[in-house]
């Protein structure tokens, strides 16, 4: 895939005319050439020509970042030095927006790009009307040959490229090699969400290494299911498994994308019990489309696009309520439930059916209602079931079990695709995994099952650390530390202030963070942090650093049931009284009334267990876990309740801070 609308040496550049340079950048463009691009694009081009004239090397114009869904103004190759170069045309002002902007790119280049991974990035942005300054050129503190973004004017252009090259060592860059480098992003969910509904495919904004390689073949091996399907007058359940973070999301996204045309039999729909994941990524997705939009001159409205959004990605409850007003089978022949374990158990449907519905009488569970809306097509329907692993975090939450028990009981007929990973504990497939033997069509096929975590593409092999931190293997998570703290830092402190200063030190750009908590965690009030004052994960998570409601001002916290499935780029874990460690195992409590009472149920432990391997694996590049101290005088926060859960994370070898 072709990176950018124009490359070419620097010595060709600037003997091209320019009109001839303006040409290819306006045939390569995929949008129609706005007058306010074009002339953008005149006046670098002739600046640049003026500058570079003395300088040998390779240039690139809009230079194509999949992940984020951008394009580089221009990249510079000069001797050992990347410069990401950012015109802002008529500007006056250096905005924050705009340094963030050119730093986001940037740290793109030296986090997914396997070429750029070593040589030094020097991020320059250009404000045309902005009056002289002195550039200033330091490296970040992170040490990692990625220079603070550098604001300078077109008149200081020579001399800032000058400078940068003083201050870089190591051998020149091979231009050739540096084109060919592999790009492996791995976006967040937002961002997968965004460059997928904008036409990009899984293989261009994720990793593309061995490691990761099934997040493709999961992809292609589901696309043959749906088609098989269809052809054969077939119908099918898969159940696709992964380890938190491997990209289950994604890859039911990639299908319910590549399946919008309303015009055929192979419309898709995303389905998700999340509430905050649906609504987040339905605002993230109308934002982009309209603010795109509005770039190509387009009059839009954001309520049109909203609607569009809302036709594929939909919340599991809604579509159950109007499969129960109409009896019709959807409009949809393929499915994909996200966090399928999540769906409800027969009591827990038969109560809220009782309760909300006014539908007494409602004998079924969840999963076997579900099945039942896509049998009632006549000819061929498909349901991807997305399945996480020790991902039960709430009363009634059926587990994987009751999918398999409501095949086995009512749809003989379907066809099952599972992968050599269900019958895993963690899934908690049960004793229905036996009954599934006893099934007519069953397949198994290892495509069906993501084994690589790529929410931490410092560290894929977080959630073995966080597995075994959490089954109590000490000497096994001290080593599975070990194998990524270099790459992945997880420190811990009794500080929530030293906490906060570590996030704002660590993050760069519009790299999130944010604070994490259990939502049992009653008793850290004292820190300014309740559980139960309501916060909107949109504002959380979409807004930017000026926002109060943002994860950015460290104020509002989210919990297990507004993190699940997305991902910050720092977190700040906080640690209460709920969740304590003994030499006994994990002792769980929760807060009713004026003190902690033990949770006995063995239902309501494993959801708590469960609610902090959420917390602890949503950070892409590392996290800052806070034990409080506890406070003598308040029998609620006892230090009894604290430093043992802290004496076994330093055990197991976490950096103090």
């Amino acid at each position: 895939m072709k990176r950018c609308f124009y490359s070419d040496t620097i010595s060709n550049f600037c003997l091209t005319a320019s009109e001839n340079i303006l040409g290819i950048l306006a045939r390569n463009n995929e949008f129609s050439l706005e007058q306010t691009q074009r002339f953008a694009w005149e006046l670098e081009i002739n600046l640049l020509k003026e500058t570079l004239k003395k300088f040998e090397g390779r240039i690139f114009f809009e230079y194509s970042i999949p992940r984020m869904g951008r394009r580089i103004d221009v990249v510079l190759i000069i001797k050992n030095v990347i410069f990401v170069v950012e015109f802002k045309v008529g500007e006056k002002d250096f905005l924050l927006s705009a340094i963030d902007q050119v730093l986001d790119y940037s740290l793109d280049l030296k986090n997914f790009h396997e070429t750029s991974h070593k040589h030094l990035i020097a991020p320059i942005l250009i404000a045309t009307e902005a009056r002289n300054i002195v550039p200033i050129i330091s490296p970040t503190p992170h040490n990692d040959n990625l220079l603070f973004p550098i604001r300078t004017t077109v008149s200081y252009l020579p001399d800032t490229i000058y400078n940068v090259l003083r201050f870089a060592d190591g051998e020149d860059i091979d231009n050739e090699t540096w084109e060919s480098g592999r790009y492996s992003p791995t976006p967040t969910i937002i961002e997968a969400a965004m460059a997928l509904y904008n036409g990009h495919n899984v293989a261009e904004i994720t990793k593309s290494g061995a490691e990761a390689t099934n997040l493709t073949e999961t992809a292609t091996a589901l696309r043959e299911i749906i088609f098989q399907s269809r052809e054969k007058q077939e119908k099918a359940i898969c159940f696709v498994t992964g380890v938190p973070g491997a990209g289950k999301t994604l890859v039911g996204l990639d299908i319910a994308t590549k399946h919008l045309d309303k015009n055929n039999d192979l419309t898709s729909v995303f389905l998700s019990g999340n509430g905050p994941l649906v609504a987040i990524l339905r605002e993230a997705l109308t934002r982009d489309k309209f603010q795109r939009e509005k770039e190509q001159g387009k009059k839009v409205r954001k309520g049109e696009i909203m609607s569009e959004v809302k036709l594929f990605i939909q919340n599991v409850h809604n579509f159950r309520d109007e499969s129960l007003k109409d009896e019709q089978p959807p409009f949809e022949h393929v499915t994909i439930f996200d966090e399928a374990q999540r769906a409800w158990n027969h009591t827990q449907t038969a109560n809220f059916m009782l309760r909300k519905k006014n539908t007494p009488n409602f004998n079924i569970s969840e999963p076997e209602f579900l099945i039942g809306c896509l049998d009632r097509h006549k000819d061929w329907a498909v349901i991807i079931c997305l399945v996480g692993g020790g991902q039960e975090i709430n009363t009634g939450e059926a587990g994987i079990s009751e999918w398999i028990e409501s095949l086995n009981r009512t749809f003989p007929e379907w066809r099952v695709y599972v992968s050599d990973k269900l019958t895993d504990s963690e899934y908690a497939a049960g004793k229905a995994l036996e009954i599934l033997e006893k099934h007519k069509y069953v397949f198994t096929n290892p495509a069906l099952h993501l084994s690589v975590s790529l929410r931490s593409f410092r560290a894929e092999h977080l959630s073995l650390l966080i597995k075994s931190l959490l089954d109590l293997n000490a000497e096994e998570a001290k080593k599975n530390y070990e194998e990524i703290k270099n790459r992945y830092p997880v420190v811990l402190t009794r500080s929530l202030t030293t906490a906060k200063k570590w996030l704002k030190e660590k993050a760069r750009g519009t790299e999130r963070y944010g604070m994490v908590v259990s939502s049992q965690a009653i008793r850290l009030k004292p820190y300014a942090i309740d559980v139960k004052s309501p916060m909107n994960p949109i504002h959380w998570f979409l807004d930017g650093k000026e926002d109060i409601r943002s994860s950015y001002y460290l104020e509002d916290v989210a919990t297990e049931f507004q993190v699940q499935g997305l991902e910050l780029d720092w977190a700040c874990v906080i640690w209460d009284g709920d969740f304590r460690y003994s030499n006994d195992g994990w002792k769980s409590f929760s807060f009713v009334g004026s003190k902690w009472n033990n949770i006995n149920k063995e239902e309501r432990k494993l959801y708590l267990k469960n609610a902090y391997r959420v917390l602890l694996t949503r950070a892409r590049q590392g996290m800052v876990i806070v034990v409080p101290k506890g406070d003598t005088e308040d029998p609620t926060r006892s230090a009894d309740f604290y430093d043992p859960t802290f004496n076994y994370l330093v055990k197991i070898g976490l950096n103090v801070i």
